[in-house]
């Protein structure tokens, strides 16, 4: 059976702010796609079905952004399948005929705008929108979606990640919408509300703090979290199953809590432990910690097809292996602080766009590699100090670049490969260089401070280096990021770099999309 969830207080708080629209004209579905009609007539432009972005141009949708989502997901433990409903209330930037969200693998069994039922069409990765009415640029109205959803579909690509006792999601980069539909791209950041329906035997856990916990008839609980910043859609996290929540303090009173199978939180207990003194190094190298809580999550899953990557930097939940954690400090120290700076590089500060991935990975490798060569522990090649290592990528640079684009310029097919990580370690490291220390640690505070809560482009960061320098750095920072060749790096001259050759191995590629490629696994 499955259960379909009621309308809560925080998806009315939505509803009650939104303009009502009335009625429109009926899409047709282009072949493959399903379609609804609502009847009426056609007004206005279409919505363009992207935001440009350079590395997934299919990805997100224009015309309007959204302010909010409220989630409302129930899962049925005997079918292994997902009832939904997706509130969204969204602001227009244009006339609006027909507006459209990502949307993959997803049972649509209704749509309505401004409360009102609306034409539907799915057609690829998008759900278009025909409102009862044409929507005027500058309207604040809401989109409710009631679908369905099985975790355990076969798609071109997915965030579902499916375990013996419910699921966990893996968003990034571009799989949001097999989850929810959305505005899937990391430039339309939304604060969000979820309530999670589960049968009682099991947890639901989301981003964010727990709000309200509610006993439903049929042995099922509800579990409503709210977060108090916003989220871009792939970094949401959603998760279901057998799991204990256990809270601690961190550092300056912030509250901590890990979701960890009942079965595993013993075994797990001394990595868990090792958060508050992460946390309390980077907060002196970075400034406080920018959300209300910070925990893992290691997904109660042993299959290794369950998910291609160690860790995945969820907003306020860091995904991961169970088995990894089971190791000693010296081996998982190092990456547990790779996914702890994304929540400051690539959740606070989110990228503009995709191929903004190296200021998320290349700073997340930077301070983990830092914390690691800090403690003495050995890398995966053997080093010690973080100058050994650089001059080790610093010899690979123009073969990487040959095999992998610039630092900056990635694509599709190369996103997630070693020149995001390592390669941008290597910029930030020949900055530190070239200003010195102090002006390169106000450099990264000044940024995390003026796009906290936002996104931000590579521009937006040369732009604050520059600024902080007080000298225009835009072209020894573009050499570094989008040159073909690898610049001089300052205060090595004896440096070299190796030439480039067709024997040569290149970076490592995830074809998947997601990452293992961190220096400091």
């Amino acid at each position: 059976m499955r259960y379909r969830t009621r309308l809560t207080a925080p998806a009315a708080a939505l509803l009650g702010t939104a303009a009502a629209t009335t009625l429109a004209p009926s899409a047709h579905a282009a072949s493959g796609g399903t379609s609804r009609t609502a009847g009426v007539k056609d007004a206005a432009a279409p919505g363009p079905e992207t935001l440009g972005d350079p590395v997934y141009p299919s990805l997100g949708n224009d015309g309007y952004r959204v302010d909010a989502y409220h989630l409302d997901l129930a899962y049925d433990a005997t079918t292994k399948l997902v009832e939904g409903e997706a509130t969204l209330r969204i602001r227009t930037t244009q006339d609006l005929s027909r507006l459209s969200l990502d949307a993959l693998g997803l049972d649509i069994r209704s749509v309505r705008v401004g409360g009102r039922a609306a034409t539907y069409e799915q057609v690829d990765e998008k759900l278009r929108i025909t409102p009862s009415r044409a929507l005027p640029a500058q309207t604040r109205t809401t989109i409710c979606v009631e679908y369905g959803a099985d975790p355990r579909r076969a798609l071109t690509h997915t965030a579902w990640v499916p375990t013996v006792d419910g699921f966990a999601v893996c968003p990034q980069p571009n799989s949001a919408h097999t989850v929810f539909p959305c505005n899937d791209h990391p430039v339309d950041k939304a604060d969000f509300t979820f309530r999670i329906t589960v049968p009682s035997s099991l947890r639901g856990v989301a981003s964010g703090i727990l709000v309200r916990t509610e006993t439903l008839d049929g042995d099922r609980t509800a579990y409503s979290y709210r977060s108090r910043s916003p989220i871009a859609t792939e970094l949401v996290q959603i998760t279901v199953g057998d799991y204990v929540v256990k809270d601690r303090q961190g550092p300056n009173g912030l509250p901590l809590r890990d979701v960890v199978p009942v079965a595993r939180a013993e075994a797990l207990e001394p990595a868990l432990a090792l958060t508050p003194g992460l946390v309390a190094w980077l907060e002196q190298r970075l400034g406080a910690y920018p959300f209300e809580t910070y925990g893992l999550l290691p997904c109660n899953s042993d299959d290794p097809a369950a998910f291609d990557f160690t860790g995945l930097e969820t907003q306020t939940l860091t995904l991961y292996k169970p088995n990894y954690l089971l190791q000693a400090e010296r081996f998982i120290g190092s990456h547990m602080m790779h996914e702890l700076v994304h929540s400051y590089f690539g959740n606070s500060v989110s990228p503009g766009t995709w191929a903004d991935l190296w200021l998320n990975e290349g700073h997340a490798d930077f301070y983990g590699l830092l914390y690691r060569y800090e403690r003495g522990w050995t890398d995966s090649l053997g080093l010690t100090t973080m100058e050994a290592r650089m001059k080790n990528t610093y010899a690979r640079g123009d073969q990487w670049r040959r095999t992998s684009g610039p630092v900056a310029a990635p694509n599709e097919a190369n996103l997630f490969d070693s020149q995001r990580y390592l390669g941008g370690v290597l910029v930030l490291y020949a900055l530190r260089q070239f200003v010195g220390e102090a002006t390169f640690s106000t450099i990264e505070r000044t940024f995390l401070d003026r796009y906290r809560n936002a996104s931000a482009t590579t521009e937006n960061y040369i732009s604050v280096a520059s600024e902080i320098a007080g000298q225009d750095l835009s072209g020894f920072l573009r050499d570094w990021l989008y040159g073909t060749t690898t610049p001089r790096m300052p205060g090595h001259p004896d440096w070299t770099v190796t030439p480039v050759t067709t024997s040569l191995i290149a970076p490592q590629n995830r074809t998947a999309g997601h990452h293992d490629n961190s220096a400091t696994l």
